[in-house]
């Protein structure tokens, strides 16, 4: 049985992007200006794009299996690790940073928009490739009479 996929809304696609873009970049710029070592900037940079990375990943493989695509036991845990140890990094490194709670607060919340963004982006990639693969364009169609 072939599962169905609707096309997201413009709305939705407009909004993940702007989740995306907004929670990187937000969180990016408060790398930028902070007054931390580089070090501290390259791990929290690091720690950023390691769960952008996991995040999309582990959305693929979830869709891959609702999909019916193989993917491999082995693969899907170290997909949940990641993300989970993605998450448990910042909070450590957040939890032992000398800055203010709300500068903590800040670069928690734009990693969870980030994350979610991408995770989101991921699935309207996906659903608008299905989409098109099971709806052929009008340029497609064959000429009338």
């Amino acid at each position: 049985m072939a599962v169905r996929f609707q096309k997201p809304t413009a709305a939705f696609v407009a909004a993940s992007w702007a989740a995306l873009f907004i929670g990187a970049i937000v969180y990016l710029i408060g790398l930028w200006n902070a007054a931390m070592q580089l070090n501290e900037k390259g791990y929290y940079f690091t720690v950023l794009m390691y769960g952008l990375f996991s995040a999309v990943s582990l959305q693929k493989t979830v869709r891959d299996r609702l999909e019916g695509i193989a993917v491999t036991g082995i693969y899907y845990g170290l997909c949940w690790i990641s993300l989970l140890l993605s998450v448990a990094l910042l909070a450590i490194g957040l939890f032992n940073a000398t800055l203010a709670g709300s500068e903590k607060g800040f670069y928690a919340m734009a990693f969870l928009l980030s994350l979610f963004g991408a995770v989101a982006v991921q699935k309207n990639v996906r659903d608008i490739a299905a989409h098109k693969s099971e709806a052929p364009s009008l340029d497609d169609a064959p000429e009338p009479g």
